[in-house]
């Protein structure tokens, strides 16, 4: 999955994440850069993730980076607020645990294991990214099967998004299929992706969501690691035969993708409206299928730029569809936790 921290993760309103009202102190230019940096890094961690796992064990390497990152967001957290800022209830633990393990071992793992393999095995980035972008259409879908009752627009947005689906991996018989395993794979993930982001806001999580992040990202390194240690991934690993690029894409995935834009994220969740932070849910997408194709060299065809475009165009109508509607003094309101 996208590197986006767990606790993070609410693709949008239909997710349950609660607005914010943007404070009319706030430059424009920081919203912007904030949004920028989301965009591009988050964007970019479907590279990272292909580029890391070449020559890394799959699962492993994820493990390794969500421990690391709650190792030095917890160091941080400890040094800036004092001994307990990392204390929680039992019930708090609990739920931060199940969302972690079901957005980071369901969710980004099983996207790790779609974009390894040999060529031709292996899912493109740039799809990956496409694919995970369907997790806002998911989430519609859970509520309405738990008495929500969306609008006409989102359930047209969804329909839209999933034909751009099967648009994507329908089998044209060309080289450049798109590898149905993978793709699969993929969708698996973003329904695990959904499940964790729909729960947390229906659990009694830690109220802060630096701690709830922390929480999250222990649990779903352990269960990526006992995993790996399953399929035998640590089997005869060897750390001198991982290339240079390979730990550099780790690095990156660790530092860009699960502490900065994480920060970035929080960051705008408090000083923007959520109708302009949730368009990182169909820009990342592209983001990711244009440095795929730059970087490594991923096609472009037309079956991908088709179901691309129907999938980005489902995902932005229930993003601009489920907006909050405006409160009469004109501000945005908070959503609430469905």
């Amino acid at each position: 999955m996208s590197s986006t921290p767990p606790s993070a993760t609410r693709p949008a309103d239909p997710s349950g994440r609660p607005a914010v009202i943007a404070s009319a102190a706030t430059a424009p230019s920081l919203i912007w850069t904030a949004l920028i940096v989301v965009y591009l890094l988050w964007g970019s961690t479907y590279l990272g993730i292909r580029i890391a796992v070449e020559t890394l064990p799959p699962l492993a390497s994820a493990a390794a980076r969500f421990a690391a990152a709650a190792v030095v967001l917890a160091l941080v957290l400890r040094i800036r607020r004092g001994p307990g800022a990392l204390r929680v209830d039992r019930r708090q633990l609990g739920s931060a645990a199940l969302v972690g393990v079901l957005l980071l071992a369901g969710g980004n793992g099983l996207v790790v294991l779609a974009e390894s393999g040999p060529p031709g095995t292996a899912l493109p980035s740039g799809i990956a990214a496409l694919l995970v972008a369907t997790v806002p259409l998911l989430v519609v879908l859970l509520r309405s099967a738990t008495g929500d009752r969306p609008r006409f627009w989102t359930f047209a947005g969804v329909t839209l998004g999933f034909l751009g689906l099967v648009l994507l991996v329908l089998p044209t018989g060309g080289a450049d299929n798109v590898p149905l395993a993978g793709a699969l794979t993929v969708v698996a993930g973003a329904v695990c992706w959904s499940i964790g982001s729909f729960l947390s806001g229906r659990i009694r999580m830690p109220a802060d969501p630096f701690v709830a992040t922390v929480y999250e990202m222990i649990a779903g390194a352990v269960v990526l690691a006992v995993l790996a240690l399953g399929r035998g991934e640590m089997h005869g690993f060897d750390p001198s035969q991982v290339s240079t690029r390979s730990w550099l894409a780790l690095g990156y995935l660790m530092v860009a993708g699960s502490l900065v834009a994480f920060t970035a994220y929080v960051w705008l969740l408090h000083h923007a409206p959520i109708s302009l932070v949730a368009t990182y849910a169909y820009v990342n997408p592209v983001v990711a299928v244009a440095l795929g194709a730059v970087l490594v060299a991923e096609p472009i065809t037309t079956q991908v730029l088709l179901g691309g475009a129907v999938i980005v165009a489902g995902v932005a109508l229930v993003v601009s569809t489920e907006r909050p509607r405006r409160a009469r003094d004109g501000a945005e309101p908070a959503a609430p936790r469905r």
